[in-house]
This record gives C-alpha cells, sequence and structure tokens, in this order.
C-alpha cells in the first residue's frame, strides 16, 4: 500500500467519502479504496480530486505523505 493524506485532505475539506465521488464522477468505494492505498487513480482522477479539495497532487499523494 502506498500511503496518502488523501482521507486527512477530505475530512479537512469537510467532505464525506460519497460527497466527494460524487463530485469527482466516481463510486464511493473507489475514494475508500484509494484512500487505503488499495487503488491508484489515474491521474486525471488524481488531479480532480485534489482540484476539488484545493490541493496540490504532491499535497495528496506525494512520496512524504501519510494520514
Amino acid at each position: 500500500r502506498k500511503p496518502n493524506s488523501l482521507r486527512a485532505n477530505r475530512r479537512d475539506a469537510g467532505l464525506t467519502q460519497l460527497q466527494l465521488a460524487e463530485a469527482v464522477g466516481v463510486s464511493r468505494q473507489t475514494i475508500a479504496n484509494i484512500e487505503r492505498g488499495d487503488y491508484s487513480p489515474s491521474v486525471h482522477l488524481a488531479l480532480d480530486i485534489c482540484h476539488r479539495l484545493g490541493r496540490t497532487v504532491e499535497e495528496v499523494f506525494g512520496e512524504n505523505t501519510a494520514d
């Protein structure tokens, strides 16, 4: 599993998994899998998620990030 800070950033933005999923056009389970590190999003999905959170890809998915 590759750590990321999606969960923390999503919570900071005040969004549920479902709200973020609907905003970027994926299932809630996809967001849950990304947060656990069980799924690596495409570049387009990662960029869309980060845009919705107001964060950079490096802040959310960078090498030195973790929940």
